[in-house]
């Protein structure tokens, strides 16, 4: 018979570096949706604008990046697309699949969006390049990203 696994609870600070990057987390998501709102859009309409700002990808890859149903990403590029924002455009390497791509508007609305998080830029300016490159580098580790030089 198998003998059940212990589960250890973590030491303190463990506890209070995980309490620290759920509290980091939050206050991330809550400006995004703000400088969001500013524009006029939802927390998903900004992330996928924001995705689709780097390249454009097909449906099926943006729900799995947003971690949503394909569907709710169908309205979320319609609502985009209403708005100038986002165009669909064939994959020139399959041209059954479709892919959502943003507009040159879509990209300076992307743009805008990001220079308008002071969340981090704030915090970040206060520690030296040499913290700020040791962070990045624990986080990595942490994510299991090659650590390697950018």
């Amino acid at each position: 018979m198998a003998t059940p696994h212990k589960t250890h609870r973590p030491d303190e600070l463990t506890l209070e570096v995980v309490d620290l990057i759920g509290a980091v987390v939050a206050r991330y998501h809550e400006e995004y949706d703000e400088a969001a709102a500013e524009h006029a859009l939802t927390g998903a309409q900004a992330r996928l604008l924001s995705l689709l700002s780097l390249e454009p990808l097909p449906m099926r890859k943006l729900a799995q990046k947003l971690r949503c149903e394909p569907s709710n990403v169908t309205g979320i590029v319609d609502r985009l697309e209403s708005r100038g924002l986002v165009e669909r455009r064939p994959d020139p390497a399959d041209r059954r699949v479709k892919l959502a791509a943003a507009t040159q508007e879509g990209r300076q609305v992307a743009r805008s969006l990001r220079d308008s998080l002071r969340f981090a830029r704030e915090p970040l300016a206060g520690l030296s390049e040499a913290e700020r490159q040791a962070l990045r580098d624990l986080l990595r580790r942490m994510l299991g990203v090659d650590t390697g030089p950018v």
